[in-house]
């Protein structure tokens, strides 16, 4: 966990909490699959990053914008492992052995 956290953004922990959620609730309405949650959620994550991103970066070179875009994309599949991992991690607590 801590080394996963060296690499996340801490502004984007947030995000991986929210994405905690979605997941939930996508799992509780089973209106999709489960082996399909993950995949949505990594798409979320992409995406509520690339929005923190852009609102924070500037983009006045081709260099900038394709810096963006691979820390929204990074930073969105790191956010999503994370979320997945903290469901991991209740439903193993809540086991019993």
């Amino acid at each position: 966990m801590e080394q996963i956290m060296n690499y996340v953004k801490p502004e984007l922990i947030v995000v991986a909490v929210v994405l905690y959620f979605i997941g939930m609730g996508l799992k509780k309405t089973q209106a999709v699959k489960d082996k399909y949650i993950p995949i949505i959620l990594g798409c979320v994550g992409i995406a509520l990053c690339a929005i923190w991103v852009l609102g924070n970066s500037p983009l006045g070179t081709g260099q900038d914008i394709a810096m963006a875009i691979f820390t929204a994309i990074v930073q969105g599949i790191l956010v999503a492992g994370l979320s997945t991992y903290i469901n991991q991690i209740v439903k193993q607590a809540n086991k019993s052995e």
